[in-house]
């Protein structure tokens, strides 16, 4: 459940993603280091933060599937698996819509997108209504941030807002798949198995 704090701070954190700043948020796996997408001040800022090369792409949260949609090319096989695990911790990597463009892309055609499953995350991306940078908010190489302390210990300093909604409630990176090709690859084995892909994709 989201804590009170965090439910009457969703509004800051909004307006400070909207004026460009940079904010760290709980999402169902690890908190998140969230800017704005379409902002390239903002997202050159998080991999300031994180010490992230700019050639290794970041991951973008969207608050709904038709967000996500209107980012990425979504083929048969990336709408089995949105059907199946979003909101959830499965982040899809599809090919990027002609026009969509944000320095999180670190100047690749493909982009990785999910809908993360938290109360917190949710109530912030739905109200902002676009997408938002979603690598794990520590630094590179970093413990896993799986609560706001853990946050502020390794970058609190550097961001304008942590987003405190407790312990994240899995802990566990997302499993990432590759849609682009003709079959689906495993690119990292997070908290969902590589049979739980290939079960939904037999359905």
């Amino acid at each position: 459940m989201t804590t009170p704090l965090a439910l009457e701070d969703v509004g800051k954190a909004v307006a400070t993603l909207r004026n460009g700043g940079v904010i760290a948020m709980p999402s169902d796996t690890l908190y998140a280091l969230c800017a704005l997408a379409s902002d390239d001040a903002a997202v050159q800022r998080v991999f300031t933060i994180k010490a992230r090369g700019p050639d290794k792409a970041l991951l973008l949260f969207a608050g709904s599937t038709a967000i996500a949609e209107a980012i990425g090319v979504f083929n048969e096989t990336a709408r089995k698996l949105t059907a199946r695990f979003w909101p959830g911790s499965v982040t899809l990597v599809v090919p990027t819509k002609v026009g969509f463009e944000s320095l999180a892309l670190a100047g690749g055609d493909t982009v990785g997108l999910r809908v993360p499953d938290h109360p917190v995350a949710r109530a912030v991306l739905e109200e902002l209504a676009a997408p938002v940078t979603a690598t794990s908010a520590n630094l590179s190489g970093g413990p896993d941030p799986v609560s706001a302390d853990e946050v502020r210990r390794q970058i609190g300093e550097a961001v304008d807002l942590v987003l405190d909604g407790g312990e994240c409630p899995i802990g566990i990176a997302s499993t990432i798949v590759d849609c682009t090709g003709l079959e689906p690859k495993i690119l990292r084995q997070g908290v969902v198995a590589e049979e739980a892909i290939r079960e939904a994709l037999r359905g």
